[in-house]
């Protein structure tokens, strides 16, 4: 491929204000889907390259090749794009025959029933024979929670001075704090909402929001997660009503 036509393969995307796409990997064998991850632009173009899947892992901040530690690759077989161009789909061959980090064939295991969701496939393979020490894939591959907080807040700090027309963050500031604000109130009446129905899936959704937008907030006012986590670390073992009556007085 040429230069030219690289670059135009990557423009032809939609991506999102985060700089972001949803890339679907689905089996080219049988057209099971596999997983669900995005790309930025270079994840794209070193997919194009190199033949396989690279993603851009949002929690680690990085660049993700599939397989680079378990050795479950992605072998690519064709790439399409959507009819808005904002979703890419990925034809591969799954090396091993596991995409998920839980050791199944596809990260989408869980089942709707009547009772909830349960598990429709079991592992192929122990996690910990994948990554070995205790098993705990997850806690190889994923960082603590707080430094995922602490990375989407070094993420909207240098979204400060970007170009409102590209960047959400950019644009919420350029309307200022009252704007802030009004999305704040405005995703916290949708968690309501999405609590009063149950779905657990809702639920987390619209924390995720609430919780990105209180950092826009907090960027804002130069006040660090860390200044936040410490007080929720200091109100351990100290009882809501005796915590609240202390601030209070």
């Amino acid at each position: 491929m040429t230069a030219a036509a690289e670059t135009g393969c990557l423009d032809a995307v939609r991506w999102g204000p985060d700089g972001l796409a949803p890339a679907i990997a689905q089996e080219v064998a049988t057209g099971r889907v596999l997983t669900l991850a995005w790309m930025n632009r270079e994840a794209l173009r070193l997919t194009l390259k190199e033949g396989r899947a690279v993603y851009w892992s949002r929690s680690r901040g990085r660049l993700w090749r599939k397989g680079e530690q378990s050795g479950h690759v992605q072998e690519l077989r064709e790439v399409r794009l959507d009819c808005d161009a904002d979703a890419i789909l990925l034809q591969v061959k799954q090396r091993g025959g596991i995409a998920c980090h839980t050791g199944r064939a596809s990260c989408f295991y869980l089942r709707h029933t009547a009772e909830g969701w349960r598990e429709a496939d079991a592992p192929l393979k122990d996690p910990a024979t994948i990554y070995g020490g205790d098993g705990a894939s997850a806690a190889r591959t994923e960082p603590a929670a707080t430094d995922i907080i602490d990375k989407l807040a070094q993420t909207i700090a240098a979204r400060k001075a970007a170009d409102p027309e590209v960047s959400y963050v950019a644009s919420l500031r350029a309307q200022g704090m009252a704007k802030i604000l009004e999305k704040i109130e405005e995703e916290a009446g949708e968690l309501i909402e999405a609590a009063k129905t149950g779905n657990a899936l809702d639920i987390t959704h619209e924390t995720a929001d609430l919780w990105f937008h209180s950092l826009v907030l907090l960027v804002s006012l130069d006040i660090a997660p860390a200044q936040v986590l410490a007080e929720l670390e200091r109100r351990f073992g100290v009882s809501g009503h005796a915590e609240k009556a202390g601030r209070k007085s």
